[in-house]
C-alpha cells in the first residue's frame, strides 16, 4: 500500500543552508578531522556572569508553565532594557517568544494571509523564507549588491516590487548575513514607503549592539509617522550568548497585532520559564560586557576581512555590524566547495564548515558562488580558519580562476 502523501507545505519548505551540511561535518569528525564551525551564529563568548548566576539560583521545586505573554519580571526587565534605548514601552507592547525564530513566525502569520507577500532584501536570513513558506506566504527578494556594501537599492527599485498582495517589508539591521548597518536615511525611506503603500515594517534587531567603526543602530521603533505599523522582532541569543535558552520577543505599539500574537502564544502555551528566569538578570550586566564583546568581534571581523580581500578571485565587503561576512568565491559552486572541504580536504587534520549563500536568496541563480562565514570563534582560531579556506581555494578542482593568480 502506498504511503499517504505529505502536504504541499512540507514539500515547499526549504532546507536550511545553515544546517543542512551538518551530516558532512559529523562524518568529517568521525574520520578524525577537527571541524571549525563557521556556519552557525553561535558565539563562543561566555554568557554574562550575572545571567548564569541567576540561572544557578533558580529556587523552584519544579519548572512550571508561565504566562503566555512572558514572566512579569522578565517583561519588566525588557521594559528597562528598551527604556535605556530611549523607548518607553507599556507591558502590553511586549511579548516573549521561544527565541527570535518564533517571533518571526508569529509576526509573519499575524500580518499575512496565505498567498500574501513580504518583501525581503537578499541576501537575507534564510529562515525568513522558511517561516513564510510554513504559513503559505511568499518572500519576494529585492537584490542588494556587494559592490554597494549590500545597502538598499533606489526607491524606484523597491516600489517596483510592491504588488497588490504585499503586506510588509522585513528588514534586518545590523544585517544577517551581510553585516550591513542601514543608515537612518535608508530606514526613513522604508518608513515612508510603508506609509505610502499601507504596509507594515518588520525590523529584525537581534544584532543591534554589534556595530563597528563608530556606526550606531537606531531602532525602527524610533521612526516617525508609522508608530502603529512598526513591529520589532528581537532576541537575547546573540547579545548575551544565550542561544540555547531560546528567549526572544516581539515589540509593537499596535494593540490589534499584539492581541493576535497573544492568541498564537496561548496556543503554544508559554516561552521557556528557565530561560526567562535567567535572562531577567541581563539588565544587571555592566556596559563593559557588551563593549568587550564588540571589541572582540571587531578584531575577528578584521582577521576575516583582511584574509579574504587578499585572496585572488574573492569579492568581499567589509562588514559594518553583526558577526557575519558574505564573500563571492572563485568556485563553480559554493555548496559543492563546502562539501569538498569536509569530505576531501584538510590542512594538517583541520577543516571548516560554512554556509553556502544560495539559500539566502530567493532569486534563482543568485548566491551560488557565495559563502556566509560567521566569525564566532576567537581571533587566533579565525586566522587558522582563513588559512584553511584560502589553502583549499588554491587546490579546489572547481576553482574558476587560474591557480597562479
Amino acid at each position: 500500500m502506498p504511503t499517504p502523501r505529505l502536504s504541499d507545505r512540507a514539500r515547499r519548505m526549504p532546507a536550511s543552508p545553515i544546517r543542512r551540511l551538518a551530516p558532512y561535518a559529523v562524518a568529517a569528525r568521525a574520520a578524525g578531522k577537527t571541524v571549525h564551525s563557521l556556519n552557525i551564529g553561535q558565539p563562543d563568548i561566555p554568557t554574562p556572569k550575572e545571567v548564569l548566576d541567576r540561572l544557578r539560583t533558580y529556587p523552584g521545586a519544579n519548572v512550571p508553565y508561565g504566562p503566555s505573554q512572558g514572566l512579569p519580571e522578565f517583561l519588566e526587565a525588557l521594559r528597562t532594557y528598551y527604556g535605556r534605548l530611549g523607548l518607553a514601552l507599556a507591558p502590553e507592547e511586549l511579548f516573549v517568544t521561544t527565541g527570535g525564530s518564533e517571533a518571526i513566525l508569529f509576526v509573519v502569520a499575524a500580518l499575512c494571509d496565505p498567498g500574501d507577500q513580504i518583501l525581503v532584501f537578499e541576501p537575507f536570513y534564510a529562515n525568513y523564507a522558511g517561516f513564510s513558506s510554513l504559513v503559505g506566504v511568499e518572500a519576494v527578494g529585492i537584490t542588494t549588491r556587494a559592490e554597494d556594501g549590500y545597502h538598499l537599492p533606489a526607491r524606484a527599485v523597491i516600489e517596483k516590487a510592491i504588488g497588490p498582495r504585499t503586506r510588509a517589508i522585513l528588514v534586518c539591521s545590523p544585517n544577517n548575513p551581510t553585516g550591513t548597518v542601514y543608515t537612518d536615511e535608508e530606514m526613513e525611506l522604508l518608513a515612508d514607503l510603508c506609509a505610502t503603500h499601507d504596509l507594515w515594517l518588520c525590523s529584525d534587531e537581534a544584532y543591534r549592539e554589534f556595530t563597528y567603526d563608530g556606526l550606531t543602530h537606531h531602532s525602527a521603533l524610533l521612526l516617525s509617522g508609522i508608530r502603529d505599523r512598526v513591529v520589532v522582532v528581537d532576541s537575547l541569543s546573540k547579545r548575551a550568548s544565550l542561544c540555547g535558552a531560546r528567549i526572544g520577543n516581539v515589540v509593537c505599539r499596535n494593540p490589534e497585532l499584539m492581541s493576535a500574537i497573544l492568541k498564537m502564544g496561548q496556543a503554544r502555551l508559554c516561552p521557556p520559564t528557565l530561560g526567562q528566569w535567567a535572562a531577567t538578570a541581563y539588565v544587571d550586566v555592566p556596559s563593559s560586557y557588551i563593549e568587550g564583546v564588540i571589541a572582540q568581534y571587531t578584531r575577528r571581523r578584521d582577521v576575516v576581512w583582511h584574509a579574504l580581500r587578499e585572496t585572488p578571485g574573492v569579492t568581499v565587503h567589509r562588514p559594518e555590524g553583526a558577526f557575519y561576512v558574505c564573500a563571492r568565491l572563485p568556485v563553480d559552486d559554493a555548496e559543492r566547495f563546502a562539501i569538498w572541504l569536509l569530505s576531501d580536504f584538510d590542512l594538517d587534520g583541520e577543516t571548516v564548515i560554512f554556509s553556502p549563500a544560495e539559500g539566502f536568496y530567493v532569486t534563482p541563480g543568485l548566491g551560488r558562488d557565495e559563502a556566509r562565514i560567521a566569525y564566532v570563534l576567537e581571533s587566533a582560531r579565525m586566522a587558522r580558519c582563513m588559512e584553511i579556506v584560502t589553502s583549499a581555494l588554491r587546490v579546489y578542482p572547481g576553482r574558476t580562476v587560474p591557480a597562479g593568480t
